[in-house]
């Protein structure tokens, strides 16, 4: 027969022993459960993007920060360097060769940019519908995306060499040039050349991604502006567009971000001339830092391309952003 303590909660047994009753155990709060659940899925995450948070920092963040440090020095490729500050970049902007080759680059960007989008555009609404042989010419129009940059300039090149490229052969047949023309003598032609390489080679990626975005519009809003009376046009204005505005926001600051980096096609088919008038702002960084070997003074040109690629890039998405989605 046991007794119960009044005070201790503790029993007496029969042989006169105090036994104690087992304390019961604290249920853990469900706040602190769910705090812990967080932190693990917070800490699995961590783990997961390391890699990615590592190669950023050591491919992107420490090679910035290496040459925004070379900007601002003296910067040989043999010998010691030596600290100037911001001299290099009040030099640049009283540079005339690399102001030429901005001005340059501006305007290949204005020419090449539309000729992309619209050739892209149409092309996507072209294959946009299911109809017999779409994929193939999908197929088609992409191919030229996957050859190397640098084989699709040498294979222009080749195309367009006076009296021994097949294109320009089909030019002096039809009766467009003259036996006796070199497209690259002269920088409009020149020009228009290479924007007509680098059209053939791009074009099938500016039509994937706008044929990406036209296949997210619901058929149902155009169905509704048809029987509404909205002719094509109409809807193409009213209703396409509108919709595609996110889809046209990343095609422009692709296509614009490539065009004011353009350097391979220069290089190779017009080699900056003639008399220079083909160089653009990276071709004179690289003959600033390559072929004058002035590494501090190239590293300030790449600095400044980078805050005006930032700044168009980010002008960008502010005139296309779509005000739904904000």
């Amino acid at each position: 027969m046991t007794s119960q303590l009044p005070a201790g909660g503790a029993t007496q047994g029969a042989t006169g022993a105090t036994v104690t009753p087992p304390v019961a155990r604290r249920a853990r709060p469900p706040q602190r459960r769910r705090l812990t659940l967080r932190g693990r899925r917070q800490a699995i995450g961590a783990l997961m993007a390391a890699p990615a948070v590592a190669m950023i920092t050591v491919f992107f963040l420490v090679p910035l920060g290496l040459t925004f440090y070379m900007s601002l020095n003296q910067w040989s490729l043999l010998g010691a360097h030596t600290w100037i500050g911001f001299d290099n970049y009040t030099r640049a902007f009283s540079d005339a060769n690399f102001r030429d080759a901005f001005v340059f680059t501006l305007e290949y960007t204005a020419v090449v940019t539309p000729v992309l989008f619209l050739i892209g555009l149409g092309l996507a609404l072209l294959v946009r519908r299911p109809r017999r042989g779409a994929r193939v010419f999908q197929s088609v129009y992409f191919m030229p995306v996957v050859i190397g940059f640098a084989a699709s300039s040498f294979l222009w090149l080749y195309m367009g060499q006076p009296g021994l490229g097949p294109l320009f052969d089909v030019f002096r047949r039809l009766g467009l040039t003259n036996p006796d023309t070199n497209w690259f003598a002269d920088r409009q032609s020149a020009l228009f050349y290479v924007v007509l390489s680098v059209a053939w080679k791009f074009v099938g990626m500016q039509m994937l991604l706008l044929l990406a975005g036209l296949q997210s519009i619901p058929v149902e809003v155009e169905e509704a502006a048809r029987i509404d009376g909205a002719g094509r046009w109409q809807s193409f204005r009213y209703i396409t567009l509108p919709l595609l505005r996110p889809t046209l926001a990343l095609v422009l600051v692709f296509s614009v971000a490539g065009s004011l980096l353009a350097f391979d096609q220069f290089f190779i088919m017009t080699n900056g001339g003639p008399n220079n008038s083909t160089i653009t702002a990276v071709y004179q960084i690289y003959r600033v830092s390559f072929v004058q070997f002035q590494l501090g003074y190239g590293a300030a040109l790449s600095v400044l391309l980078m805050i005006v690629l930032a700044a168009v890039s980010a002008l960008q998405l502010l005139l296309l952003r779509n005000s739904d989605h904000d």
